[in-house]
């Protein structure tokens, strides 16, 4: 018999029964391309058998990663009902709770490492839960919904639609840095192998505007997640949701003007960005990079982090502060776990979470310089 993830299949038959019972259902997704991609996928998905969700995605700069209190306030006007969270929620215990008491059945669907045990959801998917035997851990989150989907469609998925997705898991994948290897260079491969002849609008008008540079599938998916990774909202959307979902080729083409208008003026925010904590550093060596102000834009802290941890091949704290809090991003180089670091200092933390490269914080700004020193100490010890 084959090994399957674990919950899985649980997770398709109480989408299906929600379905069939005209239940309200709730997709809410992480507003990165992983997230973006994952909650499409099963909109899409859960179209075709009839049903219409409503969606969310929060805006980590204002409301912080995952589940919120300020997220949960604006869904609860769907309540009862069925709550799906993909690329986030397994941090997410208080809030979790505070959804089931407001009427919502929550599904889990994550695949970020787990620190604490999981919350009590009615269904949790990850990889990474204690009892999941399947045997490859390293799935984007995209890449779990994409096996949900063919679990929930079956036979009723045409070949068109299927490789549409995969096209979506392949740039998700590849944007949120997963190991290329076993299950996801299968995805990779399969979903890059019709990038040039997709029938998606939104990805066919970046073939349009590449046209003339004669890139390999690989080069085209990277210029087509340096736009999509981080975009702006609209109305609880991401922008990269938006084009992805047009389908309108001429309106998807005036959107996608806008958004690499956006991108261009981001670049040269980070790249100066970038100059500038690079000085800094120059001035006082340390065994970690801890930069941040109200100035770095929170949707730009992972690039930011990743261009400095690149740079100077430390473990690389970038944040946004506001009045309170601080909401950052970690980058460490190959072999260093953030989380670990994280976790060692979780006492002045509100939240963390991630992955082993990469992860992200929240601390509140009286505990910054303790934080730092924190950091610091568990570094310089390694």
């Amino acid at each position: 018999m084959k090994t399957e993830i674990k919950n899985l299949k649980k997770a398709a038959q109480r989408i299906k029964k929600a379905i069939k019972g005209k239940e309200n259902i709730v997709l809410y997704g992480d507003a990165d391309l992983d997230g973006t991609v994952s909650l499409l996928i099963l909109e899409e998905a859960i179209k075709s058998l009839g049903a219409e969700p409503s969606l969310y995605f929060p805006e980590r700069g204002v409301e912080g990663y995952g589940l919120n209190e300020g997220a949960l306030k604006f869904i609860s006007k769907y309540a009862p009902a069925l709550l799906i969270l993909m690329d986030c929620g397994i941090g997410n215990f208080k809030e979790v709770k505070q959804a089931k008491k407001l009427g919502f059945e929550v599904i889990i669907i994550d695949h970020h490492e787990i620190l604490n045990g999981i919350p009590q959801a009615s269904i949790v998917v990850d990889p990474k839960q204690k009892g999941d035997k399947y045997p490859f851990k390293f799935f984007a989150a995209c890449g779990l919904i994409f096996k949900l989907t063919e679990l929930l469609l079956g036979d009723k998925i045409s070949s068109q639609l299927r490789q549409s997705f995969l096209e979506l898991v392949a740039l998700a994948t590849l944007a949120d840095m997963m190991p290329q290897i076993e299950d996801n260079q299968i995805l990779i491969e399969d979903g890059l192998s019709s990038l040039s002849s997709t029938f998606r609008p939104g990805l066919r008008v970046f073939l349009k505007s590449f046209d003339e540079q004669n890139l390999s599938p690989r080069e085209l998916a990277a210029k087509i997640i340096s736009v999509l990774q981080i975009t702006e909202f609209e109305e609880h959307l991401t922008e990269s949701y938006l084009l992805l979902s047009i389908q309108d080729e001429r309106e998807a083409g005036r959107l996608l003007e806008v958004l690499l208008e956006k991108n261009t003026q981001r670049r040269q925010i980070i790249a100066a960005l970038t100059e500038e904590i690079s000085q800094k550093i120059a001035l006082s060596p340390s065994s970690i990079v801890f930069e941040g102000s109200a100035e770095i834009p929170h949707s730009s802290t992972g690039s930011l982090a990743s261009r400095i941890k690149n740079k100077f091949k430390k473990p690389t704290f970038i944040f946004n502060s506001n009045q309170v809090l601080s909401r950052g991003s970690v980058r460490t180089p190959k072999g260093v776990n953030s989380l670990e670091a994280l976790k060692h200092c979780h006492s002045l933390l509100e939240v963390y979470g991630g992955h082993s490269p990469a992860s992200g914080f929240t601390v509140k700004n009286e505990n910054l310089e303790k934080l730092k020193q924190c950091l610091t100490g568990y570094f310089e010890k390694l």
